[in-house]
């Protein structure tokens, strides 16, 4: 047997134990030995698969636990913070109550009030923000609630030894009470803002019966390959199931049926990843003409396909996302007033804040091209078309504006056709013209 044969071999059993990862029941604990002596495969080849699993989200692995079969949560479903993710975000150290920090939690407390009245605020699942209070931090975990020692404090022995036994984490961190709280609001709109952005994978579960070829494949095997599932283009993949191409029916046509596909696949095929944003799928679809994008890992190895019908449809009936929270472009924008002028045509008013200056005391030229940039979209979106990416943009500052002053945006469009919008925004104080751009975007027509 060949070299090539066995290492296609050693990838087979790979896909295999992924495969049966995948179908362990939750909560089962999982070890290289115990894996490669059941399915008679080397411990290399099993902690290569542990490895990739724990990379995909279906095992985890926890110190003097081990590892374990997990439940993959959709996005659609998200989780609220983790007593561990607080961890992580205030840069804390664990006192006690160790196997609770997989624990999520649905509220925090700021515990700068009486005892008494504090606890009206707590319950199980929520966190108590609070300083060296040593009865706080007991009467918080015996109401089932984590705790979060600001200012650098620890506490007692016998608090430690209650948080064990209820496995509620007990934390400390040397921030004060009310930079703790700032640090955890922004984690939460942070993620709420990522959650609302639709990505890949919410639209593709990984796989290991991805409909893929290797290398080493034929003419042949594409044909068989075809007529098997009816697609018309196929991933190639090394032994190492990293994709190094892509092979659509026109390129085998003519060919013997023993040609190898290497020396007929489009090498370095554009792909993407599980937290690549659907509009950014999109956008490369439309514009390169692809038809079915590979879904990689960081190692460019295959876990799954995604097809362009899917990602359009996904676009119509996901539409933009509404309130993303506060973001940058959201914050500068919700000043703004949509008008229409006696002509029906559309224009925003708005006051500029002090938030938007620059160095100089003025407006700055970001906000103001941003705030272009964000009156060309809505243009875009009163078309009646759903999505647009910006593909390029020229900008004219005429003048400075001050801070307060009242400014009008005005977009006019200059050219629509199915696949491209050109337009001119201009910006107005007093009647004055201060700034003004040139825009040209792309639409992403999913019907």
């Amino acid at each position: 047997m060949s070299g090539m044969d066995v290492t296609a071999g050693e990838a087979t059993k790979h896909e295999q134990l992924l495969q049966y990862i995948r179908e362990l029941a939750v909560g089962t604990k999982i070890s290289v030995r115990r894996m490669a002596k059941d399915r008679g495969v080397s411990e290399g080849t099993a902690y290569r698969a542990l490895k990739e699993a724990e990379q995909l989200g279906f095992v985890s692995t926890k110190e003097r636990i081990g590892t374990v079969r997990v439940d993959k949560k959709r996005r659609g479903n998200p989780e609220q913070l983790t007593f561990a993710e607080v961890l992580e975000i205030v840069q804390g150290s664990l006192l006690g109550g160790k196997q609770g920090l997989d624990k999520t939690l649905h509220k925090f407390v700021i515990g700068a009030m009486e005892l008494d009245e504090m606890m009206g605020y707590i319950d199980a699942g929520s966190l108590l923000i609070v300083g060296n209070r040593q009865n706080a931090h007991r009467t918080a975990l015996e109401h089932g609630a984590g705790v979060l020692v600001t200012g650098g404090f620890g506490t007692s022995d016998d608090v430690k030894e209650l948080a064990n036994e209820r496995q509620l984490p007990i934390l400390t961190c040397r921030h004060d009470t009310f930079t703790v709280a700032s640090m955890i609001n922004r984690a939460m709109f942070d993620r709420l803002i990522k959650r609302k952005i639709m990505m890949i994978e919410d639209l593709v579960e990984p796989s290991s019966k991805v409909g893929s070829l290797k290398l080493s494949a034929t003419v042949a095997d594409f044909t068989k390959r075809s007529a098997e599932t009816g697609g018309t283009r196929f991933p190639v993949t090394d032994e190492w199931n990293r994709v190094v191409g892509m092979i659509t029916s026109k390129d085998v046509v003519g060919f013997a049926a023993s040609q190898t596909l290497d020396k007929l696949m489009t090498r370095r095929p554009m792909t993407v990843t599980m937290t690549t944003p659907i509009a950014s799928a999109a956008h490369r679809m439309v514009s390169e003409g692809l038809e079915l994008l590979p879904v990689t890992d960081r190692h460019r190895k295959l876990i799954g396909t995604i097809g362009r019908s899917e990602v359009l449809r996904a676009m119509h009936f996901e539409g933009r996302p509404s309130g993303l929270g506060e973001t940058f472009d959201a914050l500068m924008w919700s000043g703004m007033t949509e008008r229409r002028d006696e002509d029906g045509r559309l224009y925003f008013t708005g006051t500029a804040t002090p938030q938007m200056s620059g160095p100089l005391g003025t407006v700055s030229e970001g906000v103001l091209a941003a705030l272009m940039q964000q009156a060309g979209a809505r243009a875009v979106e009163d078309l009646r078309r759903r999505e647009h990416v910006l593909e390029n943009m020229t900008t004219y500052f005429l003048r400075t504006v001050p801070i307060e002053a009242v400014i009008a945006i005005q977009p006019q469009i200059i050219e629509a056709s199915r696949r491209y919008v050109k337009m001119e925004v201009q910006v107005a104080h007093d009647g004055e013209l201060i700034a003004k751009a040139m825009l040209t975007a792309q639409t992403i027509d999913p019907s």
